[in-house]
C-alpha cells in the first residue's frame, strides 16, 4: 500500500524560505512520477512542482524560480525548497503520486495522480 507522509510546514514571514518533505512507502519509489500541490482556504487544489516518469520537473507560473523540487530515490523522499515566499503561496501543500507513465507535456499530467499524503499548512505572513 503506497503511503506518502509529508513534513517540515510551518509559519514563516513573507521572503523567507521552507523546505516540505514527503517520505514514501510502499511502492518502487524511483518508477513513480511525484509531485507536490497545494490548496488554499476557498481555492482548488493545484500542482506546484512535479516529476515525470523521465524525470524531467515542471512548476507552477506563481512558484518558477522560487521553488525547486527533488528526490532521493535512496531515501524514498521527495522534497520541495520553497524561497522567497509570498503570502499567497499560503496553503496546505500535499505530496502525491501516480505510477502511470506519465509526461509533464501531456496536459492531463497534473490530473493522473492519484495517491496522496495527509498535506502539511505554509502559512506566510505578511
Amino acid at each position: 500500500q503506497v503511503q506518502l507522509v509529508e513534513s517540515g510546514g510551518g509559519s514563516v514571514q513573507a521572503g523567507g524560505s521552507l523546505r516540505l518533505s514527503c517520505a514514501a512507502w510502499g511502492y518502487t519509489y524511483s518508477s513513480y512520477c511525484m509531485g507536490w500541490f497545494r490548496q488554499a482556504p476557498g481555492k482548488e487544489r493545484e500542482g506546484v512542482a512535479g516529476f515525470d516518469s523521465d524525470g524531467s520537473t515542471t512548476y507552477a507560473d506563481s512558484v518558477k524560480g522560487r521553488f525547486t523540487i527533488s528526490k532521493d530515490n535512496a531515501k524514498n523522499t521527495l522534497y520541495l525548497q520553497m524561497n522567497s515566499l509570498k503570502p499567497e503561496d499560503t496553503a496546505i501543500y500535499y505530496c502525491a503520486a501516480v505510477k502511470i507513465p506519465s509526461s509533464i507535456y501531456d496536459v492531463s499530467f497534473w490530473l493522473r495522480f492519484g495517491y496522496w499524503g495527509q498535506g502539511t499548512q505554509v502559512t506566510v505572513s505578511s
